[in-house]
């Protein structure tokens, strides 16, 4: 028994050390593309914290959303949060299995790239939103007679630059239309849903998104225009934005030349970003399980 389980723990290891080598070569060609993406967030996060500034509390406009769902309350308004915080950490994890799974689909690096994309554009979408027009916040901390509704001015850049993390964010006003947490969990969705191989986990994503809206409107933290504009928004930028950036190379068909010392580094760069090279110098791809060599058929991804 101890000694199956070194073997398989040997097998474990040469498999990840196998994948981070890939990786870290995939980070090389890529790295800009992962920083951009990950600075945008930053700029979005900027973006929120400066339309707080020119929140003005008032009544609570009328919603047929909060005239349908009851109010959750704010002793329970935690729901929401940890829906979303469940939806992200899975996604997470689910997007580096290749690390661990030896039948697998898709390559760490290129998938977040993909997402980075997505949400890059729907957010840039939904600054332009919010900043054309201020609408009173619905949420509890956002309603007049809070002390968190309106910011006073900032005593410095930094606290500004800093958002005042991590309160800064999780109790912001006036960044309402639309939905930041529907971008996610909708972007996240979509990729498993064409990535992704389980049907039974793409078909449970699709109910936990519309769990997550309708804990949304409950918890009163967005109207439900933010969330209906959420829904067509985001699925119409991934359509749209899916069809121009290039196909990501499935693992277990992607095509390699006969000789890796033959194969140019412009080929590489084309292989790892979807594109075929020479169909005369390729040969279908053996998948290697980390296991010294031998090759694994296996088609069936996480």
């Amino acid at each position: 028994m101890t000694l199956y389980i070194r073997r398989e723990a040997s097998k474990l290891w040469r498999r990840v050390c196998t994948e981070i080598t890939t990786e870290i070569g995939l980070l090389a060609d890529n790295w800009k593309y992962l920083l951009a993406g990950l600075l945008c967030q930053y700029i979005h996060g900027l973006a929120a914290r400066g339309v707080h500034y020119i929140h003005r509390p008032g009544p609570t406009l009328q919603d047929s959303g909060y005239t349908l769902l009851p109010e959750l309350g704010q002793d329970k308004s935690y729901i929401s949060e940890t829906v979303f915080t469940c939806v992200f950490v899975s996604f997470v994890l689910w997007t580096f299995h290749p690390f661990i799974i030896k039948s697998k689909k898709i390559y760490t690096v290129l998938i977040w790239c993909r997402v980075l994309a997505f949400l890059v554009a729907c957010q840039f979408l939904r600054v332009i939103t919010f900043y054309s027009t201020q609408l009173p916040g619905p949420n509890y901390h956002c309603r007049e007679g809070s002390e968190l509704a309106r910011l006073p001015r900032p005593h410095s850049v930094l606290e500004v630059l800093l958002l005042n993390f991590p309160r800064g964010v999780i109790y912001g006003c006036g960044d309402l239309i639309f939905s930041s947490h529907m971008i996610f969990t909708l972007v996240f969705v979509l990729t498993y849903q064409k990535y992704g191989s389980k049907r039974f986990i793409k078909l449970l994503g699709w109910v936990i998104a519309i769990l997550q809206s309708l804990l949304i409107i409950a918890s009163r933290k967005h109207y439900t225009v933010d969330v209906v504009v959420a829904w067509y928004t985001v699925n119409l930028v991934v359509f749209f934005l899916d069809k121009k950036l290039p196909e990501l190379p499935d693992r277990t068909t992607v095509l390699l030349p006969v000789s890796s010392k033959d194969r140019t580094k412009e080929e590489n760069h084309k292989l790892l970003n979807g594109n075929g090279v020479d169909p005369a110098d390729r040969r279908p791809r053996a998948q290697v399980n980390g296991n010294g060599g031998h090759t694994d058929n296996a088609t069936n991804g996480a």
